[in-house]
């Protein structure tokens, strides 16, 4: 005999249709002055790139440099404007500058392989769309804070891994430039998140591919990180110079993982970090003059710390 269906098994089910996967699809954010557009159709879900552009920039005449910023959250959750103010001010400072969305665990179920087929995906569409952005194609940044700092670095430094149904094949997804916060880039067995990657290690740790036709990287550090320890961050640095590429380092002393949002580490690591950043752009000539102190704190909301900080 079928047994009857349990009031307590009715509100199960409808409970588990209420957070069907459409639930947690990613949605328009919509940030104020920015440019929404889909570069990607993946897992039944629309990812955005959400573009800031400088005051005046006309993309008929001018091919400015761009930066794609890609946000953290273990490849698991996490929201594009993490770095928003980021690009908010490279935007006031002559870049297009864009916060993207991808893949992660907690919105389409999917793995840190996807994470980077999109972060890729990214970096091709930017460059597929340069003529009608207005955007420099040999001059594509990706920066990124720790999952997102991976993503970023593999646009870089990892030849494979792209999405095989990304229509623009035929365009590069190679980032110029490295813009890297906390990251997460050495994925081997003594390093973050083996375990979640290693179908596809060392093939998607950026710190096992270090090749001579990588781009220039600055890497942001606190000493007190728990996910990636100074050691790591030094010896990526060394492997880099080893090959003759360009390789900051900049260690935050006594700073934990996530030091550079301003909401967790202070006003004060944010500014720094972003004037650092901008420095790095300008060596690269992708900026002209020097940093803008009022548009950095244009930007801040002001946050700070009671704890002093030493940096070296």
């Amino acid at each position: 005999m079928k047994k009857p269906t349990s009031l307590l098994a009715i509100v199960g089910l409808l409970f588990a249709t209420t957070l069907s996967p459409s639930f947690a699809k990613t949605e328009n954010l919509k940030l104020p002055d920015a440019t929404a557009e889909i570069y990607k159709k993946a897992s039944g879900d629309d990812l955005y790139l959400y573009i800031f552009e400088p005051e005046g920039h006309d993309a008929a005449t001018e091919k400015l440099p761009a930066i794609v910023f890609f946000f953290g959250g273990g490849w698991t959750g996490g929201s594009p404007s993490q770095f928003e103010q980021h690009a908010r001010y490279l935007a006031k400072r002559g870049m297009v500058a864009i916060c993207a969305d991808y893949r992660v665990k907690s919105r389409q179920k999917t793995s840190p392989r996807e994470s980077v087929a999109d972060g890729k995906s990214a970096i091709r569409w930017v460059r597929a769309n340069a003529e009608r952005l207005g955007i420099d194609p040999d001059r594509i940044a990706a920066g990124g804070g720790s999952a997102g700092g991976h993503v970023a670095a593999t646009t870089g430094m990892v030849d494979g891994l792209d999405d095989p149904t990304d229509e623009n094949s035929s365009v590069s997804s190679k980032a110029n430039a490295l813009v890297l916060f906390n990251p997460v880039y050495d994925n081997g067995p003594e390093g973050y998140g083996n375990d979640r990657v290693k179908e596809w290690f060392p093939l998607i740790s950026p710190a096992h591919n270090i090749s001579e036709d990588d781009p220039p990287a600055i890497v942001f550090l606190g000493t007190r990180d728990n996910l990636i320890p100074v050691a790591t961050a030094e010896k990526f640095k060394a492997g880099m110079e080893a090959v003759g590429l360009k390789s900051e380092l900049y260690l935050y002393e006594g700073q934990k993982h996530g030091f550079f949002n301003e909401r967790k580490g202070g006003t004060e690591d944010f500014l720094d970090t972003l004037r650092k950043t901008d420095e790095f752009l300008i060596g690269l000539g992708y900026l002209k003059g020097s940093p803008d102190d009022a548009a950095m704190k244009a930007v801040s909301n002001g946050q700070t710390e009671d704890k002093p900080k030493k940096k070296k």
